[in-house]
């Protein structure tokens, strides 16, 4: 038997991912100041980020992660459960509870791993997780680690959550959703899904990582903005989001949350974010709860985006939410427009398959409080300007010439 190498699958595999546009690279930032980042020597206005609230930047931010970390060191050096939990993490954990109405909170290093352990923890092969077809790849990625069933449903579409849990009678069961689609920046039918749940005995699971901060009452995310009781959902709110940080949160009910901190690997195995980084992210949320100021400018500044850029023609997706995809259609011409934008000063990444569907590659335009509506008008300038000149088949740097 001759085994294949993994070397020329790899290079056979970059071979195909440059043939059909896909590759990846990233870019170096050297400094940045407000939206504004320096990326190979030049500066360009960041409409691709998620500092919704611009808070990763605020001195208190900044001042309580560098306090923390002169008294309490760089790292924990440690799981949660050895010596490695801070009394910052505690009061980050109390104080995202109390902001979203639930029994207890639980820090995770990543949205990623917090996902992992829930679905790890708490399904087994006996189970079903039911998904939105369009939630993030962390949630995938937990479901089929846990090893339960999957089965996933028509992006928003309740009675189709309800079908898929009921070709699975057997088992426990969870149907798990993004709060706002990162990709579409739309929002989960979470009353109906809910209801769903309930009707099916399954356990609701929304990852919120980009509505707590911006969406609902207070910024108090998607789960209050339907109006459900938080102590009966389990709910993931990211730090590295509109709080700026870095980092997870899983909320729920005290006999889930202490499940978790018993038994998922993620949790157990995993060293516990820097203490400083938990301050940092406490200061964060102090300031998302107090300055309301910050979503009422950026809801404006996404009105101001959407009327603007529908009045040039612009192929908007729905959404009331800071993520603005503009759609490309195939991968060339979504690169074609980005290259054409950045060349007048704006980063505005493409994003294409695998991370969407085939066909429905886009350019991910995200807003942040931190804008001025004047970046915003030159930014849908710049949108009409290489949508036209990409149209008329000139190359970017024939346009830009």
């Amino acid at each position: 038997m001759t085994r294949p190498r993994l070397t020329e699958r790899i290079l056979a595999a970059r071979v195909q991912r440059a043939m059909q546009g896909r590759v990846r690279q990233r870019r170096t930032i050297t400094r940045r100041d407000g939206v504004r980042y320096e990326v190979d020597g030049r500066w360009l206005t960041n409409f691709c980020g998620n500092d919704y609230l611009g808070l990763s930047q605020h001195f208190a931010v900044v001042d309580a992660l560098q306090n923390t970390a002169a008294r309490d060191g760089a790292g924990a050096c440690a799981s949660h459960l050895v010596c490695g939990h801070f009394a910052s993490h505690d009061a980050l954990e109390r104080e995202l509870a109390d902001w979203l109405g639930a029994p207890r909170a639980l820090l995770f290093g990543s949205g990623y791993l917090a996902n992992l352990a829930v679905m790890q923890a708490l399904l087994t092969e006996d189970d079903v997780c039911v998904q939105d077809r369009l939630n993030h790849a962390s949630l995938i990625d937990a479901a089929r680690l846990a090893g339960c069933k999957l089965r996933r449903y028509p992006h928003l579409d309740p009675e189709g959550a309800l079908r898929q849990l009921r070709t699975v009678p057997e088992g426990a069961a969870m149907l798990a959703t993004d709060g706002v689609f990162s990709m579409d920046g739309d929002v989960a039918p979470l009353r109906e899904l809910s209801l769903v749940a309930r009707v099916q005995q399954a356990l609701i699971f929304v990852d919120d990582a980009h509505g707590v901060g911006v969406v609902g009452p207070e910024g108090r995310g998607c789960v209050a903005d339907a109006g459900l009781d938080a102590s009966g959902v389990l709910q993931l709110a990211t730090l590295g989001k509109a709080l700026g940080g870095y980092g997870a949160v899983v909320l729920g009910s005290d006999d889930i949350i202490g499940h978790l901190a018993e038994t998922a690997r993620p949790y157990i195995y995993n060293t516990a974010l820097p203490p400083g980084q938990a301050a940092s992210s406490l200061a964060a949320v102090k300031l998302a709860r107090r300055d309301h100021w910050r979503r009422e400018k950026l809801q404006s500044l996404i009105a101001h985006f959407r009327s603007t850029a529908l009045f040039r023609d612009l192929p908007l997706l729905p959404s009331t939410t800071p993520i603005q995809p503009l759609m490309c259609g195939d991968e060339k011409r979504a690169m074609a427009i980005t290259t054409a934008l950045e060349a007048q000063g704006f980063w505005v990444p493409a994003i294409r398959p695998p991370t969407v569907p085939d066909g429905r590659s886009r350019l991910r335009i995200t807003l942040s409080s931190l804008h001025t509506q004047a970046e915003v008008d030159s930014l849908v300038d710049a949108l009409s300007w290489a949508r036209d000149a990409v149209e008329m088949g000139y190359s970017a740097g024939t346009a830009v010439a």
